[in-house]
């Protein structure tokens, strides 16, 4: 019998460069209600500022991407700190987990903001 062994995600192993001294990353909070793994793209909720999966239906804030969740993070019950890549950094697009509502056309248009943040997919 053959084992096979297979890696899974973890932490900022979507990260190809960044920024020195952690100028790419934010401190953050996930609300209440999120279970999500590193690579998750994040938009942030307008009111009240705390970060949730990107959804490019939404009209919550959570429509624009705006960034990309480092480690995971399980804020089933309560909301949770996090770090997030935010700015300046390159990142493999193969390992950004979008939510299972997004099609190619969402993920493109959250691609296209991550860019605008300096966030490169490549």
């Amino acid at each position: 019998m053959v084992m096979k062994k297979e890696e899974t995600a973890h932490a900022a192993g979507f990260v190809l460069s960044e920024a020195n001294f952690h100028r790419s990353r934010e401190n953050i909070t996930i609300a209440s209600g999120e279970n999500l793994k590193a690579g998750a793209v994040l938009g942030k909720i307008t009111s009240g500022g705390k970060y949730a999966h990107f959804d490019n239906d939404a009209g919550d804030g959570t429509e624009t991407a705006a960034g990309v969740l480092i480690a995971d993070c399980d804020a089933t019950s309560a909301d949770v700190a996090a770090a997030i890549i935010a700015r300046d950094a390159e990142v493999n697009g193969n390992e950004l987990v979008w939510a299972s509502s997004e099609d190619a056309g969402d993920q493109a248009a959250g691609i296209v903001e991550l860019t605008a943040l300096g966030i490169i997919v490549r």
